[in-house]
């Protein structure tokens, strides 16, 4: 029987397909025990799933390229820290041991033990865990039995579940996955992120839907406007065979502005960076015509270690070699590296970060692990200003909270060009040198250091999170966080009002840099500059081109006299009207 359910578009497309329903995960074991003389062979078989999971991840990890890479990796190493996981490893060895349990017994129990102990902490960041701790389970499940991990896609599926991991994610996209629904999730996390990229269609927030559909349904989903129609009829399948030609169309005339400038109905020229973690993205940046690199992340080369080398830090030469690739992939346009970003709350391999953390997300990461281990900050240095030998570059540093750490920073960044000076290496004689607003602290109290910057960047992901206190991936803070906020936007302004004060370039390079949706809202508020991932280049570059920024300036004053998200939105309507 046709239904229509809403949910909200979280990545564009229209399909139509067959659905394949997961259920929330439970892993359903009976108790079950086994003679004294089996243990051992219980334990080898544990183990042997174990090391099968470890291995099915490295290989996923080494097909991944450009936006897979960064996206899922993160969550592919997390994992693999998790199968390391002493405690839950010899927590399953002692109760096959000492219990008698069956391997399958063990894990359930041994994963309801470390679900307790997540459940009951105060920071949401770290009882969002539990998910991860399920994922990893229910793989080892699978490999106990010899059969494939739970999440397997058929082409011309359509999944229907109540959230979706990123590492999922890329995996059903591989195996032909048309489109994906869920009950959760939010339009910012890193999955719909991801779906964007991919260009697969993503419907969130899609309620009752376990309810509604089963396996084998035919599903139209439409990823715009968050539609999901259950058994379509004839007029509901002209209608989307209706989307699909608007949106090949669209894809087309986007196709023509490759070579297109990216400037606004009077005539003003915007600034759009690319956004990169590999090779693969600074190729495509350079062909879609980008300023440059406006966000290197160089964390990549210490959380994306082949397994020979996982332990490892990378040295001066590795990442010489990596950082003066990048410019020279970039012909003379200006790369902007940011130092290593990495805390608790990512998948290290290195043991850089601290791992019994409270809450990761404000502690040790960023400028502060750098300035805590000034060798290993030395040393990137050292192979980042090397670089500058082949090419214009700008050094971004991350988690800055005021005056102290860019002071710091910059006489550590001079003594160290002196000293390769004196070893006769062939630098540039000038490196920008530029602070990352993502602290509520930095960008109130900016005055106080925007002297020791050479240009700002906008880091919103984390802005908005620490401006609000909520989570990006919680999705029950869904409509919380959301840069739609007025102390949101009243920051952005002071942070742009300021920098042009000080003739100090600023650019925006969150997520909402590579949304269509939010560049009224940026131009508005004095932005001229966004650097996002080349995945979404051309759509914002049609949506600057289709804007008049002269009067969006007019109008910025009513914007900023918004009172809540939806005066804004409001706002945002007419401006596109």
């Amino acid at each position: 029987m046709r239904r229509v359910l809403s949910g909200h578009g979280a990545s564009r497309g229209s399909v139509l397909g067959r659905a394949r329903v997961r259920l929330p995960h439970a892993l359903e074991v009976v108790e079950d025990r086994i003679e004294a003389e089996l243990v051992d062979a219980e334990l080898e078989r544990l183990h042997a799933a174990i090391e099968a999971v470890r291995n099915e991840m490295h290989a996923l990890r080494d097909r991944l390229h450009g936006a897979l890479a960064h996206e899922v990796g993160e969550f592919l190493d997390l994992h693999a820290l998790l199968l390391d996981d002493p405690e839950l490893l010899a927590g399953m060895d002692e109760l096959i041991r000492t219990g008698r349990y069956t391997a399958d017994y063990a894990l359930r129990l041994q994963r309801d033990r470390i679900a307790s102990v997540f459940e009951g902490m105060d920071d949401a960041y770290l009882r969002s865990r539990i998910d991860d701790i399920d994922q990893v389970v229910g793989r080892i499940h699978a490999a106990l039995h010899k059969r494939e991990a739970e999440l397997q896609g058929i082409a011309g599926d359509i999944l229907v579940a109540d959230n979706i991991a990123p590492s999922d994610l890329a995996q059903l996209h591989a195996q032909g996955v048309m489109a994906v629904v869920t009950s959760g999730g939010s339009p910012l996390s890193h999955s719909a992120i991801l779906a964007r990229s991919l260009h697969l269609p993503l419907v969130i927030g899609a309620a009752h839907v376990l309810q509604k559909v089963n396996d084998g349904d035919v599903l139209a989903v439409d990823g715009g406007s968050g539609l999901v129609i259950l058994e379509p009829d004839a007029d509901d399948l002209r209608a989307h065979r209706a989307r699909v030609q608007e949106y090949a169309r669209e894809r087309k005339q986007l196709h023509r502005l490759r070579r297109e400038p990216t400037r606004t109905l009077d005539g003003v020229d915007i600034k759009l960076w690319a956004n990169a973690e590999s090779r693969e993205d600074v190729a495509e940046a350079h062909a879609l015509g980008a300023a440059g690199v406006g966000l290197y992340r160089t964390e990549f080369l210490f959380m994306h270690r082949p397994p020979e080398l996982r332990l490892a830090v990378p040295d001066e030469e590795e990442q010489f070699r990596a950082y003066r690739d990048l410019v020279l992939g970039m012909t003379g346009r200006t790369v902007t590296i940011r130092t290593l970003d990495i805390g608790a709350d990512k998948a290290d391999t290195t043991g850089l970060a601290l791992t019994d953390e409270p809450n990761p997300a404000l502690g040790l990461r960023g400028v502060r692990l750098s300035l805590s281990r000034t060798d290993l900050f030395r040393t990137q240095l050292r192979a980042i200003l090397r670089a500058t030998g082949y090419g214009p570059i700008r050094v971004l540093v991350p988690m800055i909270s005021g005056r102290d750490e860019m002071l710091t920073v910059r006489r550590l960044m001079q003594r160290t060009h002196r000293e390769l000076r004196e070893e006769g290496h062939a630098i540039a004689d000038h490196v920008p040198l530029g602070a990352m607003i993502e602290v509520p602290s930095a960008a109130i109290a900016l005055q106080t250091f925007i002297d020791t910057a050479d240009f700002l960047s906008i880091g919103t992901n984390d802005l908005v999170q620490y401006l609000l206190a909520a989570d990006r991936n919680n999705e029950a803070l869904g409509d919380l966080y959301s840069p739609l906020h007025p102390a949101v936007l009243r920051l952005l302004h002071g942070v742009v009002r300021a920098g042009r004060a000080q003739g100090k370039p600023v650019a925006v390079c969150g997520e909402i840099a590579g949304d269509p949706m939010f560049a009224p809202v940026l131009l508005a508020l004095g932005l001229e500059e966004f650097s996002l991932h080349p995945g979404t280049f051309l759509e914002v570059r049609r949506a600057v081109r289709e804007l008049d920024l002269t009067a969006l300036r007019a109008r910025a004053p009513s914007l900023l006299r918004a009172r809540d998200r939806a005066s804004i939105e409001r706002w945002l309507a007419q401006a596109t009207a």
